[in-house]
């Protein structure tokens, strides 16, 4: 018997579904899992927000990566090269504080 495909309902609030905005993302690792971590970076102050972080199994980390591969290569095809913005010099030195 062929696998079924089984429909998935996600719930999420408003909040959810307006998204987050973030100009920095710093990625962790251990043998067990990736963070990312989602900043928002102030312009023209030396201030940032954490904005969200997930933590993932390093085999959905991968799967993510090839997934954004994915996209960006369609995006490109239909729109056209992303330029990549210059690294900020000097690039920010970026701790959390609580």
């Amino acid at each position: 018997m062929p696998d079924e495909q089984k429909q998935v309902q996600i719930k999420a609030d408003e909040k959810e579904l307006l998204g987050q905005y973030a100009n920095l993302v710093m990625i962790h690792h251990n043998a067990e899992e990736f963070t990312l971590n989602f900043i928002y970076l102030f312009p023209s102050v030396p201030q940032g927000k954490l904005v969200s972080s997930l933590i993932v199994s390093p085999g959905h980390a991968k799967r993510l990566m090839r997934a954004l591969q994915e996209n960006v290569t369609r995006y490109e095809a239909q729109f056209g090269a992303i330029p990549e913005a210059p690294t900020p010099t000097p690039a920010p030195t970026v701790g959390f504080v609580q």
